[in-house]
């Protein structure tokens, strides 16, 4: 009976990016990352079942860089293996569901980038971009298919109620990371941080955008960024890597005066809860969920910031928000919707002390 209901409701709501710009109140948002369009994806059954009213694509939404299972190296041959797995992707039965009836928003990470852990350096980004704009149905006049970077921002909700998405774009404009000097070592599997001032992660366009996107009002704020920003204890891709650019997230993030910023990340291959107290006016909160079809049972992490243990089967994240009591609740769950990980905070928890 209750999926007859849903389905008439969102029939009214419609979907996909543009729809969502009319989305009412959300109190159930779900997300995730890294789904291979070669594998099987039976999880968009569980996270239909959860109906969510907003559905986040935090990366890694194909693997483009990697056809019938074998690593594309020639480059030249990249984007028609991108465009390939595009077309895969949208066969998919489950993801062609909710595309077709949740709203949702989507940023990319490396390998729907179309490099492995590339950044700025990747010769086809600006054609990759335009594979992307047509795969997610961007309208033509939307700014990601005119400027560099498919960074966005969307508001929902009345206000009082108001939910800010802020998707960064980790690519596009990224330095070259340093490479590590142990090589699969714990801590330092493939990078190690760098202090160059001169590196970047977003790069000054995407800074200046973020500086007066968190200046938007807003009562809770999601920012999405493919790569784990709060996470230390390994050496995979991660904000650690650029430090100052991390400080400066969250310097961003105190002089803006931006409250109840709650971070989305995917790339690892694993589910976890993430909590940052240091350096920032508020304990920021980071849930990681990664992935669709990616598993990392064997996953090695140190974090501090970590609450509880990794998960390393796949999995999705979902953030249950009771505007009423003030309080969110974010879950880590399995690949049959059911939770594995829970943090419940309360709005005063991730403001700014009065």
């Amino acid at each position: 009976m209750w999926l007859t209901c849903w389905l008439v409701v969102v029939v009214v709501l419609g979907a996909g990016p543009a729809a969502a710009q009319s989305a009412p109140t959300l109190t159930r948002i779900a997300f995730g990352s890294c789904a291979h369009q070669e594998r099987p994806q039976p999880i968009w059954e569980a996270i239909l079942q959860y109906r969510p009213e907003l559905f986040l694509f935090l990366g890694d939404n194909v693997y483009g860089d990697v056809r019938d299972g074998t690593p594309v190296a020639n480059e030249a041959e990249i984007l028609d293996s991108l465009r390939l797995a595009y077309s895969r992707a949208a066969a998919i039965p489950g993801l062609t569901h909710l595309r077709q009836t949740v709203p949702h928003l989507a940023t990319w990470d490396d390998h729907d980038y179309g490099r492995n852990d590339g950044g700025a350096e990747f010769v086809h980004k600006r054609a990759s971009q335009q594979l992307f704009a047509d795969f997610w149905q961007l309208p033509a006049a939307d700014p990601r298919r005119q400027r560099d970077g498919v960074y966005h921002a969307q508001v929902f909700g009345p206000p009082g109620r108001r939910v800010q998405v802020i998707l960064l774009d980790t690519r596009f404009f990224r330095s070259a990371l340093t490479p590590t000097d142990q090589r699969g070592a714990p801590g330092k599997e493939r990078y190690v941080p760098d202090p160059d001032p001169m590196k970047t992660m977003l790069g000054a366009p995407q800074w200046t955008w973020l500086a007066a996107q968190l200046t938007v009002p807003a009562e809770l704020r999601l920012l999405v960024s493919s790569v784990q920003v709060v996470a230390d204890g390994h050496g995979w891709e991660r904000w650690g890597n650029l430090p100052l650019q991390r400080q400066q997230l969250y310097d961003l993030i105190r002089t803006t005066g931006a409250d109840r910023v709650v971070v989305l990340s995917g790339d690892r291959h694993v589910g976890a809860i993430y909590r940052e107290t240091q350096g920032l006016p508020y304990p920021l909160i980071e849930i990681t969920t990664s992935g669709i079809t990616q598993a990392f049972p064997g996953a090695v992490e140190t974090s501090p910031q970590r609450v509880g243990a990794l998960y390393g089967a796949v999995n999705f994240g979902t953030i249950e928000i009771d505007w009423w009591a003030e309080r969110l609740t974010v879950h880590v769950r399995g690949g049959n919707g059911e939770p594995v990980r829970t943090l419940a905070v309360s709005f005063q928890e991730i403001s700014r002390p009065q």
